[in-house]
C-alpha cells in the first residue's frame, strides 16, 4: 500500500517525464542545466561526503572562477581565471590576466586540453567587490560539437571539442559605473549563441554559432545592473527569450530580437537572480518574488502577473519542482514558497554564518544541494516540510564555493576557486560519447 507521500512522488517524477524527458539526459550544456531548471530526476547522488568518501576525483585549477561545469558525453568543461585580481589581495599586472577553459575527462578527471586567453587594455581594474566574483564568471555552454565561452571584453569564444579555436567576436569593451564587469551566460537556441554583455555593451547579443557574425543586438541603458541569465519559456507563438533586469522583465523573440512584452516589477538594484519558467508561466525570486505568464504584448503589467510575494534569494535563483519554488537566500536562508499562490511555504535559517550564498540549489533525485560560500553543502529533502539530511564540508579547501554545481548522469561537479570536485557513489561510469 503507498502512503501519500508515496503517491504525490511517484506522480511528480511521471509528470515531468512526459514534461521534460531532456532533464533525464546525462548531461548538464549550459548554465543551471536544461532550460536554466537546475534539476536531474533521475540522478542517483550521494549525500553525504568528506574530503576522501565518495570523491570520484578532485583536480586542481590554475585559478579561482564563480562560472559553473558544463557536461557534454565524456568531457567537462569548466572556466578559470589567473595572474592578477586573485582573492588573496588582487596583486600582479592587469595586463597579466589570463582566462582559461579547460576540457576535463569526466571518468579521470584529467586535463585533454585547456586554452589561455589573454586580457584587453580595457579590462576592469581589480577592487574588493569585483574580487567577490571574479573575471571568470559566465559560465559556457555546448551543443556537444561546439563549446562557447563568453570572457567578457576579451568577447565570445568558439572551439571544438579537440579544442580548436573556431572563432572570436567582441561583444564590447566599455565598463559601468560599478565595474564589476558582466556575469551573465550564454544559451543556444537553434544557430545562434545569446549572449548578454551587459557590463561591456549594455546589450542582448545573437551570434549566429558556425561563425561568431552577429545576428541581432538590443541595446538598452536599462541592462546596467543586470548579471543574470536568460531563459527560452514556451508560448503559443513557440519560444519567447525572458531576462529580467532591474525593475522590469522583458519577453523576447528569439529570432529576431524584438522585444514583444514587459513588465514592471518591484526589482530596485541588481538582477542577479535568473528566472525559471515552466508551462508558459514565468517565476522570478530575486527581488519580490512573483509568477507572470509569458507572451501578450506590449506593457502587461496588470493583464499577466499572477501573484507576487515580498520574500526574496537576492543572488542565487530557484528550483521549480511540483507545486513548489526552493530557493536559497543570500544571506543564508532555505526557502519554500507554494508556486500556484505565492505563499511561504517554510523559511529555515542554515547555519552559513555571515558569508550566505552565491550559488544556486539544484535538484538531484529527491535531494535539494545548495553549497554556501565558506560554511559548506546542505543537503535536504525535496517536499513541502524541511527536513535537512547533511551538512558536508571540504576541510581541506578553505576556499570559497561560488558555483552552482552540475550534474550529470549519478555524478555532481562543483568547484571551489581552487579545485573542481566530482562527487558520486563509488563505481560510477561513464558511457562513451556517441558523437
Amino acid at each position: 500500500m503507498k502512503t501519500k507521500g508515496q503517491k504525490w512522488t511517484i506522480a511528480v517524477s511521471l509528470s515531468l517525464f512526459y514534461l521534460f524527458p531532456s532533464l533525464l539526459q546525462a548531461e548538464w550544456q549550459r548554465f543551471r542545466g536544461e532550460n536554466g531548471a537546475a534539476i536531474s530526476i533521475h540522478a542517483k547522488l550521494p549525500h553525504t561526503w568528506t574530503d576522501t568518501e565518495n570523491i570520484q576525483w578532485k583536480l586542481k585549477l590554475p585559478g579561482p572562477g564563480s562560472s559553473s561545469p558544463v557536461i557534454s558525453g565524456d568531457k567537462v568543461f569548466v572556466t578559470a581565471y589567473s595572474g592578477y585580481g586573485l582573492p588573496s589581495g588582487g596583486g600582479g599586472e592587469k595586463a597579466d590576466l589570463k582566462r582559461h577553459l579547460l576540457c576535463i575527462d569526466r571518468q579521470s578527471g584529467k586535463v585533454r586540453w585547456s586554452r589561455e586567453v589573454d586580457s584587453v587594455p580595457e579590462e576592469d581594474r581589480y577592487s574588493r567587490q569585483l574580487g567577490e566574483h571574479g573575471y571568470a564568471s559566465h559560465t559556457p555552454v555546448t551543443d556537444g560539437k561546439t563549446i562557447y565561452a563568453f570572457f567578457g571584453k576579451s568577447g565570445v569564444f568558439a572551439y571544438d571539442l579537440e579544442g580548436n579555436q573556431k572563432w572570436q567576436t567582441d561583444v564590447g569593451r566599455e565598463s559601468g559605473p560599478r565595474g564589476w564587469g558582466s556575469a551573465s551566460s550564454p544559451i543556444l537556441h537553434g544557430d545562434k549563441v545569446i549572449v548578454t554583455p551587459s557590463d561591456e555593451g549594455l546589450a542582448i547579443v545573437a551570434l549566429d554559432a558556425k561563425t561568431g557574425k552577429e545576428v541581432w543586438k538590443v541595446e538598452s541603458d536599462k541592462l546596467e545592473n543586470t548579471y543574470c541569465t536568460p531563459v527560452l519559456a514556451e508560448v503559443d507563438a513557440g519560444r519567447e527569450l525572458i531576462i529580467v533586469v532591474p525593475n522590469e522583465i522583458w519577453g523576447f523573440d528569439p529570432a529576431t530580437g524584438e522585444c514583444t512584452w514587459w513588465a514592471q516589477i518591484n526589482l530596485t538594484r541588481m538582477a542577479s537572480s535568473s528566472v525559471l519558467t515552466r508551462d508558459g508561466i514565468v517565476y522570478i525570486t530575486g527581488g519580490d518574488s512573483l509568477a507572470i505568464r509569458a507572451g501578450g504584448k506590449g506593457d502587461v503589467s496588470d493583464s499577466h502577473i499572477l501573484w507576487t510575494s515580498r520574500d526574496r534569494s537576492g543572488i542565487p535563483s530557484p528550483v521549480l519542482f511540483a507545486d513548489h519554488l526552493y530557493y536559497v537566500t543570500q544571506q543564508g536562508d532555505a526557502c519554500c514558497v507554494d508556486a500556484r499562490t505565492g505563499k511561504r511555504v517554510y523559511r529555515e535559517q542554515l547555519d552559513v554564518g555571515r558569508s550566505g550564498f552565491y550559488a544556486s540549489l539544484v535538484l538531484g533525485g529527491d535531494k535539494l544541494y545548495g553549497f554556501s560560500r565558506e560554511s559548506g553543502c546542505f543537503v535536504f529533502e525535496v517536499g513541502p516540510t524541511f527536513k535537512l539530511l547533511a551538512h558536508n564540508v571540504f576541510s581541506a579547501d578553505g576556499s570559497q564555493f561560488n558555483s552552482s554545481p552540475a550534474i550529470a548522469g549519478n555524478q555532481m561537479f562543483v568547484r571551489s576557486n581552487k579545485y573542481l570536485y566530482c562527487i558520486a557513489l563509488p563505481n560510477q561510469t561513464v558511457a562513451k560519447a556517441t558523437y
